[in-house]
């Protein structure tokens, strides 16, 4: 039988008015701003009104390394959600809005999947509710500020080559990595070499995601760096004066947006810093929203729980005062058969070796999970080529591990599918048995927070940091920004920072290439390996598929 695609099946949806589905937690008509009929932001003064009440339970779905047999993690966090309605609790989803970089290049959406999907599929794949534009916008208005600040005198006294504030778009565009600016004589200004990042990479999207509001966005759009003078002390984005406009500009974005599942229940869409050069995480306010309103949060943090999850537990839930009461970890049989050396064109075919082979990538995640002093779940995200046999071998490893393994069929099923899982996940979390702690404290050095990270997250034997990088550490914590967390930018794809090392990986060695202060999302960028902050679309990227089609529906998208 044929499976209907993803666009094909949201498209079917039966969506309620978004007014119905912020009824059902609580949130009065007159503070949902709606966008069309099915999408809304919540107003910042309903969210302010809710200070005092208690919170509900966090639950984090992380996952294995990412393999393009692909792991299902968003569809997971769905249908995760799905399932506690469906078994009578009041839950609430938080993912991250979809960059146009992967939708066009080769990721494809960030919707979910199958039966556990997040409506409308399109918009939010596409231009949603503006918030990415707007952050791209202010972003680059600090960019022309400064270009224009040089230009008419440099008051400030700017190093030009010290300018460290680069451009931003959403869009993979390998071409603009490196650019020359101003050239074309005087009226242009002074040439000086730049570039561009993603805008999922920009500071301002990390802020918007840590922010509590908008008096705190100010202020942490203030504190950013974006040049140094000649004597080396730094140039702040409040000294251009630039902070408040910036602010009016994310206004709107700083307020989260209400969609549904296809089942009908509420998620909030909302902030989408990426997890391999970012943070990783959805907004705080959404999710802090989210714990006033539901009793159950599911929330998600991306790639692999090397990335996500690590920086979910040491930099949101840190800065944010979160704690999570359960987390579960995605894996699927083929992705396992990868891992143990199967390649994709053999996947469909029954290999309980691979499988075996392959599980220790999931061992390490549980273990690393645990060690935040956390509750793991694994779920099995299913495929209709899975058997009995490999299913059965998951689930022997991971009780072997000290966890349990529960197979889901979300996509195939939706809610129907996760009500076991999402049975065992309620009573983790009602047990309160969490007893959450980030794996460094504040005042640790900022060498040896990297440090811990690479030993105890990736395994590593070393991090390799020439003389120049740990002196930029030790004059930044000279400076007092000693206490900020660690935002490792790794691959996706590997414990080690080599991305064809695939399993469990020792003895390997984590170069870091450069490092970056976001002095005001408050945590130090450390570029390890060949990650680029600039990603390229690849030989046949996804855009030469997506059109419309004669009836004016978007094709392509998935």
């Amino acid at each position: 039988m044929g499976f209907k695609t993803d666009i094909e099946i949201a498209r079917e949806a039966n969506k309620k008015p978004i007014q119905e589905i912020g009824a059902k937690l609580g949130i009065p008509t007159e503070h949902l701003l709606p966008y069309g009929h099915d999408k809304a932001k919540v107003s910042a003064d309903f969210i302010k009104s809710l200070d005092g009440k208690d919170d509900g339970k966090l639950i984090l779905v992380t996952a294995i390394n990412p393999t393009p047999a692909g792991e299902g993690k968003t569809t997971t966090t769905v249908g995760l959600g799905d399932g506690l309605n469906r078994i009578g609790k009041k839950a609430a989803i938080c993912i991250r809005e979809a960059s146009l970089g992967p939708n066009f290049g080769m990721k494809g959406g960030a919707a979910g999947g199958g039966y556990a999907q997040v409506v409308p599929m399109e918009d939010m794949n596409l231009h949603f509710t503006g918030d990415f534009h707007a952050i791209t916008s202010a972003h680059n208005l600090l960019a022309a500020m400064i270009d224009n600040h040089i230009y008419w005198g440099n008051e400030l006294e700017i190093d030009e080559r010290r300018v460290t504030w680069r451009r931003v778009l959403d869009m993979n565009d390998r071409a603009l990595r490196d650019t020359v600016t101003s050239l074309g004589g005087v009226a242009n200004g002074f040439p000086r070499q730049t570039g561009f990042d993603i805008t999922v990479a920009s500071e301002v999207m990390a802020i918007l995601c840590l922010a509590k509001d908008l008096k705190d966005l100010e202020t942490r759009l203030g504190d950013m760096i974006v040049a140094y003078r000649r004597d080396r002390s730094p140039v702040y984005c409040r000294d251009l004066k630039a902070d408040g406009a910036m602010t009016v500009l994310l206004k709107d974005a700083m307020q989260p947006n209400l969609v549904q599942t296809l089942e009908n229940n509420p998620a909030f869409v909302h902030g989408g810093p990426f997890a391999n050069i970012a943070h990783g995480c959805n907004s705080v306010a959404a999710t802090t929203t989210a714990l006033k309103l539901a009793d159950y949060v599911v929330t998600e943090a991306g790639f692999g729980a090397d990335l996500g999850a690590e920086k979910f537990l040491n930099i949101k839930c840190r800065k944010a005062g979160l704690s999570p009461s359960a987390v579960v970890v995605v894996a699927t049989v083929r992705a396992m058969k990868m891992n143990g050396g199967v390649a994709r064109a053999d996947l469909n075919e029954e290999n309980v070796e691979a499988v075996q082979a392959g599980c220790p990538n999931l061992g390490r995640h549980i273990e690393n999970v645990k060690s935040f002093g956390v509750p793991v779940v694994v779920a099995i995200n299913h495929f209709v080529s899975d058997t009995d046999a490999e299913v059965e071998a998951v689930r022997e490893y991971v009780a072997s591990m000290g966890a349990e393994a529960i197979l889901c069929q979300h996509w195939a099923k939706g809610s129907e599918g996760t009500v076991e899982l999402a049975t065992r996940v309620a009573e983790i979390a009602d047990a309160d048995v969490a007893n959450f702690a980030p794996l460094y404290p504040d005042k640790m050095r900022l060498f040896d927070k990297i440090d811990t990270i690479a030993k105890r997250i990736y395994r590593a034997d070393e991090v390799l940091a020439d003389k120049k990088i740990r002196d930029q550490l030790r004059d930044w914590e000279e400076a007092g920004y000693g206490n900020l967390p660690i935002c490792m930018a790794k691959t996706q794809y590997s414990f080690s920072t080599d991305p064809n090392l695939r399993g469990a990986p020792v003895g390997h060695s984590v170069p870091i290439r450069e490092v970056r202060l976001s002095a005001g999302a408050g945590f130090v960028v450390v570029i390890c390996g060949q990650i680029m902050t600039m990603p390229g679309l690849p030989r046949r990227p996804a855009s030469e598929t997506i059109r419309l089609s004669d009836d004016g529906l978007t094709e392509g998208l998935f």
